[in-house]
């Protein structure tokens, strides 16, 4: 008998031909991210795929949360791998299962046979299961209908694997399954949450952060650090791009009409995440953007900022409420860093009333009275790098 993490591969199952390359990328994504707690295998069989301890070392309960934070599972369980007969079956599962089933009344058994070659079928196997925990443990009874344990017996092609309950996975697809792409990402609730939704869908990140010194403090680059910190649990590491921006905005504020700071402001970074994009290998920005949520986000805005790059824009959020941001935000461990009090310079020198349905021409012209290659340029070059793991 063997302790093991037993793994369920979620929308991989539909790849068809391609599947092994996707299944391939989440193994290596796996050993990422459990390399640091000890010695161990894996292997993969029949859309399952098997992390065995090596040494007693091996932080089991740890590897469990991690494994939970790992895009492209569907579920996964804490299992026991033994011998291919009735007698390792019903000799390890009981004294195994008892701290799973000890504080419930209602449970069944249920047996899936991938070997057709094994001597008993699904309903027998499941019965002389059942027939021995009711024996051992009289607080027991069996309900097919409405239970609140189910015993899974797995009859693969080595191993039985036994188990009892399943772990909800984190879903989606594989980081790295589907290319690379920039987050801008700043210290609010709604970037981070835009970060992770588009890892999950098996991209791999990079980040560009815009820093306003002296406007904008050591401690809130510190923040967006902690923020990319807690999406790279998800993600693997993120390199991070800190884009000095004063001059930028100093230069929008003293040559440019109120109303349209924000939106100058958000074509440069654009321009410059572009930049930086490009410089990474990406193949698409991505926004925490949620329509109509402020000013810069009314349809009308987001095609004036969106003129000014010629990559894909990824806004995950688009159609979202802030309750369902939040939420999120939440669930992955955001929220509370996120309304820390430090700002960004998304929150420097912003108007009165911005303008929420600009004409791009008149935009333009606005932005003419300012040298906008060379602020870029120096922008770029005065860039700084992390690496967020």
């Amino acid at each position: 008998m063997k302790e093991i993490i037993l793994i369920k591969n979620g929308e991989l199952a539909l790849k068809g031909l391609n599947r092994s390359s996707f299944e391939d990328v989440l193994v290596k994504n796996l050993r990422n991210s459990l390399k640091s707690l000890g010695e161990f295998e894996i292997t993969k069989s029949q859309s399952t795929i098997m992390i065995e301890p090596k040494s007693e070392e091996f932080a089991f309960k740890t590897a469990l949360d991690a494994v939970g934070k790992v895009f492209g599972i569907a579920g996964f369980s804490r299992a026991i791998a033994v011998e291919k007969n009735m007698e390792s079956i019903l000799k390890y599962a009981v004294p195994y299962l008892k701290d799973s089933l000890k504080n419930i009344k209602k449970f069944k058994v249920e047996s899936k046979r991938s070997d057709k070659s094994f001597p008993l079928g699904s309903l027998e196997i499941s019965a002389q299961l059942g027939g021995a925990l009711l024996a051992e443990y009289n607080h027991l009874k069996v309900d097919v209908h409405e239970p609140e344990a189910v015993v899974m017996v797995e009859i693969r092609d080595k191993y039985a694997y036994i188990h009892c309950g399943q772990i909800k996975g984190a879903g989606g697809m594989p980081v790295g399954t589907a290319g690379r792409a920039e987050i801008l990402i700043s210290g609010g609730i709604d970037s981070p949450v835009a970060a992770w939704n588009m890892a999950k869908r098996g991209l791999k990140l990079s980040a560009v952060h815009f820093a306003s010194p002296p406007y904008t403090s050591a401690r809130a680059e510190m923040k967006v650090c902690k923020l990319l910190s807690k999406v790279a649990k998800y993600s693997g590491p993120i390199p991070l791009t800190i884009i000095p921006f004063t001059e930028i905005q100093e230069e929008i504020a003293k040559n440019c009409k109120e109303e349209y700071f924000t939106l100058i402001m958000r074509r440069f970074m654009m321009r410059l995440a572009e930049k930086v994009a490009l410089h990474n290998k990406c193949q698409a920005l991505i926004t925490g953007e949620s329509l109509g949520q402020v000013a810069s986000q009314t349809l009308p805005a987001l095609a004036v900022t969106n003129s000014v790059t010629t990559m894909p824009v990824l806004r995950p959020l688009i159609g979202m409420d802030k309750d369902e941001i939040v939420e999120i935000s939440r669930k992955i461990d955001t929220f509370d860093i996120s309304i820390e009090p430090y700002e960004d310079c998304c929150t420097v020198f912003t108007p009165k009333h911005p303008k929420t349905r600009p004409e791009l021409h008149k935009c333009e012209a606005e932005e003419a009275a300012l040298d906008i290659e060379g602020l870029v340029e120096r922008a770029f070059c005065g860039a700084t790098f992390k690496m967020i793991d």
